[in-house]
This record gives C-alpha cells, structure tokens and sequence, in this order.
C-alpha cells in the first residue's frame, strides 16, 4: 500500500513539475493600455479569441468581435463588457467559410470605424466539407478567409500608424505543405476524410498561415505595419468540436492532463499584439512568448510568392 502511495505521489510530482516548467509556457508582460485604439480579433466569441478580447478591453480597446454565430457573439459581448468593464466591445457579422461575407464586413468596418490598430487573425476550424465558395473548408476558413480580409483592411491599417497583423498559426505547421496541384484540381490543400487525412490537412493550412505571414512582411516592408504568426500551444479550445466521437474519447484524457486553459492560451497572441521592440521581428513566428526559428519549409520564399498569387487569384483579388 505504502509502495503505491509512494509511487502516486512522485507521479503526481512530476507532472506538476512537468506542467509548471514545460508545459504552462510564458505570460504576456506587457504593461501597454490601447484607450483610443481598435482591435478586431475573428472567432473572439469562444476559445482563445474571447480570452484575447477580453484582455484587450481591459487595457481599454475598442474590440470588433467578428464572429460567425450572433447568438454566441452576443453572448460573448455580455461578457466581456461586464468582466472588463469596457463597453466599447461590439459584434460585427463575419463568416470566414464565404468570401461574400468577407467583403461584406471589411466594407461595414471601413465605412463606420475610422482606424484599425490591431488585426488579430484567431479564428479556426478543424472539420471536413466546403465553403459557399466551393473550397476545402480549412483552407478556405484557417487561410484564405483570413487572406483576404486582411488585404482588404490594410489600407486602414497604415493609415493608424503603428499597427499590427497577427496570424494564429500552430506547431503542427511542421507536418504540413502545400500542394498546388491539389489547390488548382480541388481547391483543396488535400483529399480524404479520415482522422489522419483531416489533421494533415489542418496542418497545410496553419503552414499556410506561416508562408502568408512571411510574404505579408516583406510586402508591407517601409510602411508602419508588422505582422507575426505564432503558436499558442496546446489548449482546451473547442475547435475540436466536429472532430469525430472516437477522436473525442481519444483526446479528453490527453487534454485534461496536457492542454492549457484559454488564458494562458491567449498569452503569445498577446505578446505579438502589444509587446515593444518587435518590429523588427515582422514576419517571424512566436511561441511561448518568444521568436522561434521556423522549418526550412516555412522559410521557403518562392512557395510563400506562388502561395500568395494563388491565394489572389481564389479569392478574387486579381
């Protein structure tokens, strides 16, 4: 009996040793207040998103949630206007999954908000099918939502002076690639429909993610705009939640254990978004709160230039 306490307790001692220096990552330090700013941050409803908003209307932003759902926006809106007690949180109509809509929220936000400080690119999905457009839907919601969106406000960006574009990418970037092939056959980044199949394919889309971020940089090089993609690290998200029951019952142990919670999720965004002196760190990718050196395949210049001439020609910017 006493062997199996015994055993439990260094189990348990290592884990939170495990958690406390591994696994719970860096905090955002930045001390910086944004009365006067605006902040548009997509999927700011649920997940890390609402915990980014939430920290950004503390420091007294102006925060656009754009968001698919209303029901769940508004809801999200209540909420953070009464923790934060900020009521400049407000919801605009965003549904990455049809470029209709894209176009349709940059042209309400450019004609009722006279600047943009921050474009905080959060909002992803981890399932099968297709948008309105006829795309894979991870790419079209993880990339080519995001794309174009961003393209459409970065006149406004400039205009706001020092500004910020900051891409949710992730880790899983390192098992991805981008198939041009697939891209021009199937408007797709790859083809099946099993676990495997789906969780490469999210993996092509954060690397896209990545590449675009890179190219982004090199494009906005002499302006006031910088941009950064990041890692936000393993966390308690719902972006799972159309995964299938067998991946479900797979992952809960693993997320109960390992993953973090929103905030602490929340915290690299933060840091790309509000740190000093990280401009010259434009186009780079963050985890844990710090730049991180990034595969050969994402340093890849010519792939990131077809990726984004791809990207204008589906979504209709060329």
């Amino acid at each position: 009996m006493w062997t199996l306490w015994f055993i439990s307790g260094v189990a348990v001692g290592v884990y939170l040793i495990l958690y406390h220096t591994v696994i719970k990552g860096a905090k955002c330090q930045s001390k910086a207040k944004l009365h006067g700013k605006t902040v548009i941050v997509t999927g700011g409803n649920t997940g890390i998103g609402k915990a980014t908003a939430l920290d950004l209307a503390r420091r007294g932003a102006r925060v656009i949630l754009a968001c698919r759902s209303k029901p769940r926006a508004e809801a999200a809106v209540y909420d953070i206007r009464r923790e934060s007690g900020n009521s400049e949180v407000v919801y605009m109509q965003l549904d990455l999954a049809s470029l209709k809509s894209v176009r349709s929220f940059a042209e309400t936000f450019l004609k009722t908000e006279p600047r943009l400080d921050l474009l905080i690119n959060n909002a992803g999905i981890f399932m099968n099918g297709r948008t309105e457009d006829g795309l894979g839907m991870m790419f079209g919601v993880n990339h080519l939502g995001h794309f174009l969106l961003t393209n459409l406000l970065l006149e406004r960006l400039k205009e706001s002076g020092a500004s910020r574009v900051v891409n949710i990418s992730s880790k899983a970037y390192l098992f991805g690639s981008v198939d041009f092939s697939c891209l021009s056959a199937h408007k797709e980044l790859g083809l099946g429909e099993s676990s495997f199949h789906l969780l490469k394919i999210y993996s092509h889309s954060k690397l896209c993610n990545v590449l675009f971020t890179r190219e982004l940089a090199k494009r906005l090089q002499g302006t006031s705009v910088t941009c950064y993609s990041l890692h936000p690290g393993a966390i308690k998200t719902e972006i799972g939640r159309y995964s299938s029951i067998m991946m479900t019952i797979l992952m809960e142990p693993i997320k109960l254990l390992f993953f973090l919670d929103v905030e602490a999720g929340s915290q690299t965004t933060l840091h790309c978004a509000l740190q000093e002196g990280l401009e010259h760190y434009s186009g780079r990718y963050f985890s844990n709160c710090a730049v991180e050196e990034m595969s050969a395949k994402a340093r890849d210049d010519a792939v990131a230039r077809k990726l984004w001439e791809v990207s204008e020609t589906l979504s209709g910017l060329s």
